[in-house]
C-alpha cells in the first residue's frame, strides 16, 4: 500500500502526514503516529479504552518476531476491513486511534529539555 493510497482512505479524516519506518509506514495527525502501514495492512492505535471495539469487530493485533525469536505485538490493532472503502467510516475509526495516541501522549513524562545542554 502506497503513501497515496492511505491518503485517499483518510481523506475525510484531515491533514496527515504518512512516513516510512522499519519496512511499513507510519500515519501521523497533529505530530501523532495513530495508525501503522506494514505488509499492506493498516492498523490503528489502540488503548483499554479502545481495545474492546477492535476485539469486538473480529481485528486483531499488529505483531512481529523480536530479535529472540518469539512473537510481539504492539497497541496497533487491524482495521476493520469495511472502513478501507468508506473514507467516513475510516475517519471515524481515525478518531479514535488518535484520541488513543493522545492518551498515551499525555502519559509519558514531559522530557528533561535541561538535559540537552
Amino acid at each position: 500500500m502506497d503513501a497515496e493510497a492511505i491518503r485517499e482512505i483518510f481523506r475525510e479524516t484531515g491533514d496527515i502526514r504518512v512516513r516510512k519506518m522499519f519496512g511499513g509506514q507510519g500515519v501521523y495527525r497533529d505530530n501523532l503516529m495513530f495508525a501503522l502501514e506494514a505488509g499492506g495492512e493498516l492498523y490503528l492505535k489502540v488503548d483499554s479504552e479502545t481495545l474492546d471495539r477492535f476485539r469486538d469487530l473480529g481485528s486483531r493485533p499488529f505483531t512481529y518476531q523480536g530479535r529472540d525469536g518469539k512473537p510481539r505485538s504492539m497497541s496497533y490493532w487491524l482495521m476493520p476491513e469495511g472502513a478501507l472503502d468508506d473514507p467516513e467510516e475510516a475517519a471515524r475509526f481515525a478518531a479514535l486511534a488518535i484520541a488513543a495516541a493522545r492518551r498515551a501522549h499525555a502519559k509519558k513524562p514531559a522530557r528533561d529539555r535541561t538535559a540537552r545542554g
